[in-house]
This record gives C-alpha cells, sequence and structure tokens, in this order.
C-alpha cells in the first residue's frame, strides 16, 4: 500500500491527510506529496515527502490522483514516466474514465473513487469502481478508514454517485442557508435562526444514521396530520417541490459528470 503518492494535496487531499491521521490508518512517513501550491497545514506535515526530486517516485506503491479533472493529462505525462511498473492509480477525478487514466499512466491498474470531503472526520461516502479486484481493494485501503464505501459493477454509475453522493454535500449546505434566511424573515435573529438550523439538521442525520430506519418512516414519526410540520410539507412534495429539483439538480450533475470526462 505504501508509500502514497498524492497527486493533489488540496481540498480532497488534504481531507484524506487529516481522516487517515484520525484514524490511525497512515502516517505522514507513509505520503509523498506533489502539489504546487501547498497549504500551510501541507507545509507543516512532519514526515512527509513535500514535492521531493522525481527519482523518488518510483517509490510508491499507491497514487492517487487527486487534481482537476481538467489538469489531469498534464499530471500523468509528467509523473508516469517515473513510478514502479506495478503501482497502482487510484483517481478521484471526475468523470474521466479508467480506460483513459490507465493509457495516461502507462497500462497501469486504476480505480476510481467519488469521495465526499467529510472523509475528514471519519464520516466520508465513497464510491469505487474498478474493473479489477486488486486495484479495488486498493481503493478500499484507503477509503474504508475513513468512511463508508459502496462498489459499483458499472463505471457508468460514477456519474449518478457524482450527482447523488459527491455533489450532494454542497445540495445540504444550500438548503441550510436557504433555511436560516427563512427563519430570519419569518422573525428570528439571525444568529438563533442559523442555530436552530444548522443544529436540527445535524441532529436529524445523527438520528437516521444511528437508527437505520427509513427516511420515510422517520418523516412520518414527526409529521402529525393537519399540523405545522404537514403544512410545511405541503409545500415540500408539492409537485413543483423538493422531489423534481432534486431530480433536476442530480441530472444536471450526473450530466456534467460526463462532460468532464468526454
Amino acid at each position: 500500500m505504501t508509500p502514497i503518492l498524492l497527486l493533489g494535496a488540496g481540498r480532497m487531499g488534504g481531507a484524506l491527510i487529516e481522516g487517515w491521521r484520525l484514524a490511525g490508518a497512515y502516517q505522514a512517513a507513509d505520503l509523498i506529496l506533489r502539489e504546487p501550491h501547498p497549504s500551510d497545514a501541507i507545509q507543516a506535515l512532519t514526515g512527509a515527502r513535500l514535492n521531493p526530486p522525481d527519482s523518488v517516485l518510483v517509490e510508491a506503491a499507491t497514487v492517487l490522483l487527486a487534481v482537476k479533472p481538467q489538469s489531469w493529462r498534464e499530471v500523468a505525462q509528467a509523473v508516469a514516466p517515473h513510478l514502479a511498473p506495478d503501482a497502482v492509480i487510484v483517481s478521484v477525478a471526475a468523470g474521466v474514465r479508467a480506460q483513459d487514466i490507465s493509457q495516461a499512466f502507462g497500462g497501469r491498474a486504476v480505480a476510481r473513487v467519488m469521495p465526499t470531503t467529510a472523509v475528514a472526520i471519519g464520516q466520508g461516502v465513497a464510491s469505487i469502481y474498478a474493473a479489477g479486484a486488486p486495484a479495488r481493494a486498493r481503493a478500499h485501503a484507503l477509503f474504508a478508514p475513513v468512511g463508508a464505501v459502496v462498489d459499483l459493477a458499472d463505471e457508468e454509475l460514477l456519474h449518478a454517485a457524482t450527482g447523488v453522493s459527491g455533489s450532494a454535500p454542497a445540495y445540504l449546505y444550500a438548503f441550510v442557508e436557504a433555511l436560516e434566511a427563512a427563519g430570519v424573515q419569518a422573525g428570528l435573529p439571525l444568529a438563533d435562526a442559523a442555530r436552530l438550523a444548522r443544529a436540527t439538521i445535524a441532529g436529524a442525520a445523527a438520528l437516521m444514521a444511528r437508527g437505520g430506519e427509513e427516511p420515510s418512516e422517520l418523516r412520518r414519526q414527526v409529521t402529525s396530520p393537519g399540523g405545522t410540520t404537514q403544512a410545511a410539507l405541503d409545500v415540500l412534495m408539492a409537485e413543483g417541490g423538493l422531489a423534481p429539483l432534486l431530480r433536476d439538480a442530480v441530472a444536471a450533475a450526473t450530466r456534467r459528470s460526463r462532460e468532464l470526462g468526454a
């Protein structure tokens, strides 16, 4: 598994490093980092090798491709000639096909992963696709310590996983923003609306995760017929409400994922 070469140590790469540290999965000494603009936190990692000479890259057993989809080919071209032949590539670049990544990295085995940044606190989610078991196992070894993993049988499903999971934290944050603003509109002070909205959503999510009950059942448990919650749900679940909006949002993210891989 190690050393692990991170190509890109920005938001996702940094989140993984933090999650691995908290889980005790991998230490800084296990890491080789290629990051042209390292943050203060990355520069402060004691034991990690930051932007070492190309000759060091041959030591990497696992390569995590964590750069923006628009720049991955340039990075692959610069790095691939220096890697060991049996290095395994694990990519979190949205939309970029495994076959294209493998070709750019000299035919090496590839796994693709669509994670969430909650890996930083050990509560991430990672959708994984790999054509072969060894690459899939390598992806599991990287992401299972920091969250839930879901294996996908078809690479095409990663586009949908991006819409449902990879992009979804932003949907929740946008919902909370809107809920806070609605609270202020209803007369609450901003600080109170923010505290109420954020703590309520966090608590509801924790309850759902702990109990194992279906979201529909949890919804019914807190909805009294003819009550305040029912009045609100009559708006959210109307013909033009939350369900069609989310269908359109997931479809747009799925479509953009395909475009990025074209």
